[in-house]
């Protein structure tokens, strides 16, 4: 399991995961199971994402949480969470007091309405936070931030978020990516019951001549990075992530227009990992090397924001 995976799991909502085992949450509290208790002692922290019980001093996150309670290992409660969809409790609100979450109570199981979210995206809104964002510390390109249809909310604290659509190729709504754009908040990331948030930018595809150039990236930040560079582009969360579809997706692309496939893999382990695993399924996949002092091509690009990428 890479670091990403790891902290997908970290970043799952603590009340969620606390009911799913069977603790019944209310008001952000219910009885410690690590104690007789005959009143509600282990209070939830949403903010921090954690659990503290301040009688007996049980504290922790989501996989301390399971290995606790089930008494298992790092590794089995680990695999205990995995299947389960990291989606959150509570609603927000935009300017008009509509709520981006589209009115329904998020929890840990559940299909996804695209219905119930798509109008949030007919006419994006960016509050502060989310332009200084992108534009101000990402520099990013307008038409790319219009293109993949940004929009933004604020939660009842006070958080801002960053709302990013997933589409299908058709252009379906398939899933939503809620990002906090406070820095070092936790969780980081929030996923609305069912969403399918897999390879980012699909539609692109339909605008892909023969034997023109793609760009694979990791996650939707290098994506919008690639896109304001000038280059056609998708991106993957994670090698733990690419499911067979998309990988049959992708070998279908590859077939049927001879498309010339590059990546700039995140300079760590997991990204040269996915660069392998995509290489197995693209042979023409062409490596790039991100030069020292660049973590992964966001980081790039900030620093040749005024230059051509090459190709």
């Amino acid at each position: 399991m890479d670091k990403f995976e790891l902290q997908r799991l970290r970043d799952l909502p603590i009340e969620g995961v606390a009911e799913r085992l069977g603790l019944q949450v209310s008001r952000h509290k219910c009885l410690c199971p690590f104690h007789a208790d005959n009143h509600p002692s282990l209070s939830f922290c949403v903010r921090k994402n954690m659990y503290r019980c301040f009688v007996c001093g049980a504290s922790g996150g989501t996989i301390d949480l399971v290995m606790n309670y089930l008494n298992k290992d790092f590794k089995e409660a680990c695999r205990w969470l995995s299947p389960l969809p990291t989606s959150p409790k509570g609603e927000g609100c935009r300017p008009d007091g509509s709520s981006p979450l589209g009115g329904i109570r998020e929890g840990l199981g559940g299909g996804f309405d695209a219905s119930r979210y798509e109008r949030f995206f007919e006419r994006p809104w960016l509050n502060e936070a989310a332009k200084q964002f992108l534009f101000a510390e990402r520099r990013l390109d307008e038409c790319v931030v219009r293109w993949c249809r940004l929009t933004s909310w604020q939660d009842r604290r006070g958080v801002p978020w960053l709302q990013i659509p997933y589409y299908d190729r058709e252009g379906r709504l398939v899933g939503i990516q809620n990002r906090n754009l406070v820095k070092g908040a936790s969780p980081r990331f929030r996923f609305p019951s069912g969403s399918r948030c897999g390879i980012y930018n699909l539609p692109v595809l339909n605008l892909l001549q023969p034997h023109e150039p793609l760009y694979i990236t990791e996650g939707s930040s290098d994506c919008w990075a690639m896109l304001s560079a000038g280059h056609k582009a998708i991106a993957i969360p994670s090698a733990t992530l690419l499911n067979p579809k998309d990988i049959e997706l992708l070998s279908t692309v590859n077939s049927q227009l001879s498309t010339e496939f590059h990546m700039y893999p995140d300079r760590d382990e997991p990204g040269e990992r996915l660069f392998l695993q995509l290489q197995q399924v693209l042979p023409n996949l062409e490596h790039h090397q991100l030069p020292q002092g660049c973590k992964d091509f966001g980081e790039y690009y900030l620093k040749t924001r005024q230059t051509e990428v090459p190709p």
